[in-house]
Parts: C-alpha cells; sequence; structure tokens
C-alpha cells in the first residue's frame, strides 16, 4: 500500500490589502497567507516567533530555541497575551514548520530567517520561483496521466 504522504504542500490565501497594521498584524496575515497559521487559531505563537526572528534578521544575529522562547514570552507579556504555548517541544516544531516552509535556517541548534534575506525575497525566490511552479509542474503530470486514461 503507498502512503499518501506529500513531498511537498503549500497554502495561499488572499487577504485585504494591507493597511495601517502593526507589525504584529503584519506578521499574523502573512503567516495567513502562507498557511502557517489557520484563520481563527488561537494558538498563534508561530507570530511572536517570527517576530523575534525578524527582529533577529536586522541585526544577523542567529538565535537559540531558548533564547527564541525567552524572547516570545517576552513579547507577549507586553502585547497582554496568555503565555501558552511555550514549551520547549511546541517552540521546536514551530521552528521546524518555518525550515520546511524555507522560511528559516538552522545550524548547529542556531536559527535565523534564511540567510538574513527579507521575507519577500525568501517568498520570491523559494516559494514563489521554486516551490509554486514544481508543484503546478507535478500536478500537470497528473492531469496528464489522467487524460492517458481516457485514450
Amino acid at each position: 500500500m503507498v502512503r499518501e504522504v506529500p513531498l511537498g504542500e503549500i497554502t495561499l490565501r488572499k487577504y485585504e490589502k494591507p493597511y495601517d497594521f502593526s507589525k504584529r498584524e503584519l506578521i499574523r496575515k502573512i503567516c495567513l497567507s502562507l498557511g502557517l497559521l489557520q484563520p481563527g487559531d488561537s494558538r498563534d505563537i508561530i507570530i511572536d516567533i517570527m517576530l523575534v526572528l525578524e527582529d533577529a534578521r536586522k541585526n544577523k544575529e542567529w538565535l537559540n530555541s531558548f533564547t527564541i522562547r525567552d524572547k516570545v514570552e517576552e513579547l507577549r507579556k507586553d502585547n497582554s497575551l496568555e503565555v501558552k504555548g511555550l514549551a520547549e517541544s511546541n517552540i521546536r516544531r514551530q521552528l521546524k514548520r518555518l525550515r520546511d516552509a524555507m522560511i528559516i535556517d538552522k545550524q548547529e541548534n542556531q536559527y535565523r530567517v534564511s540567510e538574513f534575506a527579507p521575507l519577500s525575497e525568501i517568498f520570491e525566490i523559494k516559494i514563489e520561483k521554486f516551490l509554486i511552479p514544481q508543484t503546478i509542474e507535478r500536478i500537470k503530470e497528473y492531469l496528464g496521466k489522467l487524460d492517458e486514461h481516457h485514450k
């Protein structure tokens, strides 16, 4: 029996144009738009992880998961948000999701936004120009095989 495990997966969502959003709200919309956060999901720790990593990117800092957790906790307290979801295992799981999405890199248990590049550049190079075309091409291969079955 063949397991249905995708080689890659991408979710894209379109929202209204960005207006005068706070930085946290912009990151939230980016996470929603890229499928890293589900609409209506109250478990939004990934937003704060992205905020921490984005701030570290500007200073070209690598951070370990403990530092990320501490900075996330501080951010959530500063924003009067619940301080839950900060278990080390959950932080590492969210970091793995960001790595799988090609947004961050890991080296010797240190993390950074991929190559310290702006998120707009990461999206264009790794998702828009790499992942999406490969995914579309594979779907076309399946559609072509289906067409062959009807001949």
